[in-house]
C-alpha cells in the first residue's frame, strides 16, 4: 500500500497519513475504510503496515476494491473528527470508488469511531463492521437502517462486551437488523478473528446503498 498525506482548505492546518490501495482493473470499485485502534496512534504511517486488521482487510480485498487506512496522530480520533470526516467523504467521491458500496470497519478506538462515524453520517455507508468498541445508545436508532455486523471478545477487559451488545439490542429493539458476534474465546484483540473470516466480507459485498 502507498503511503499518502490528506490536506484540506477545509482545515489548513491539519493533515492525515493514510494508506492506500487500488485494483488494477477497469471501472469503479467498492471501498473499505480501516480505522485502526489506540495502538497505531503517531506520525509513522508505516506502523499500520502490522497492523493485524489491516492484514486482514488487504489480504481479502485488495484485488477488488480501494483500500483506505488513515492514521490517528492525536491522541484519540475523535481530536481529529472533523477532518477524519472530510477525509472519508473526499474518499467516497473519488473517481475510483463506486459511491453505494462504502465499507467501514475499526477495531478498539476505530470501533468506538466506526459507530460514531456512521452515527454521523448516516447515509455514507453501505455496511459497517465496528469491532470492540461501543457508542452513543441512546442515538442507536439512527442505524436502523444500516446494515451492521458488530463484533466483540467475550474476554475483553480492555472494552467490555456490553459495549458492542448494548449498541446491537438498541438498534436491533427500533427496528433494525443489526449482526452480532461475541467470539467466546477472544480477548480485546477481536479484529482478528472478525475480518480473517470468508463470511464477514461475503456478507459485506452483498451490501449495497440506494443512491
Amino acid at each position: 500500500m502507498q503511503a499518502k498525506k490528506y490536506t484540506t482548505e477545509n482545515h489548513p492546518n491539519e493533515y492525515l497519513d493514510y494508506l492506500y490501495s487500488e485494483p488494477e482493473v477497469e471501472g469503479k470499485v467498492p471501498l473499505v475504510l480501516y480505522i485502526h485502534g489506540a495502538g497505531c496512534r503517531g506520525n509513522e504511517v508505516d506502523v499500520l503496515r502490522d497492523n493485524e486488521g489491516l492484514k486482514e482487510v488487504i489480504k481479502f480485498n485488495k484485488s477488488k476494491c480501494v483500500i483506505a487506512a488513515p492514521q490517528c496522530h492525536w491522541n484519540y480520533w475523535f481530536t481529529g473528527f472533523e477532518i477524519l470526516s472530510d477525509f472519508i467523504d473526499t474518499m467516497r467521491h473519488s473517481e475510483k470508488v463506486d459511491i453505494s458500496r462504502v465499507y467501514i470497519c475499526g477495531s478498539s478506538m476505530g470501533g468506538y469511531t466506526t459507530w460514531q462515524l456512521c452515527l454521523s453520517h448516516t447515509d455514507w455507508f453501505a455496511a459497517a463492521m465496528p469491532i470492540c468498541g461501543g457508542g452513543m445508545y441512546w442515538a442507536a436508532s439512527l442505524l436502523k437502517n444500516l446494515p451492521i455486523w458488530a463484533f466483540h471478545g467475550a474476554l475483553d477487559t480492555i472494552v467490555l462486551p456490553e459495549e458492542t451488545i448494548h449498541m446491537v439490542k438498541v438498534i436491533n429493539s427500533c427496528g433494525g437488523n443489526a449482526r452480532l458476534t461475541v467470539f467466546p474465546k477472544a480477548d480485546h484483540n477481536a479484529w482478528t478473528p472478525a475480518l480473517s473470516s470468508p463470511e464477514t466480507w461475503e456478507w459485506a459485498w452483498k451490501q449495497k446503498r440506494d443512491i
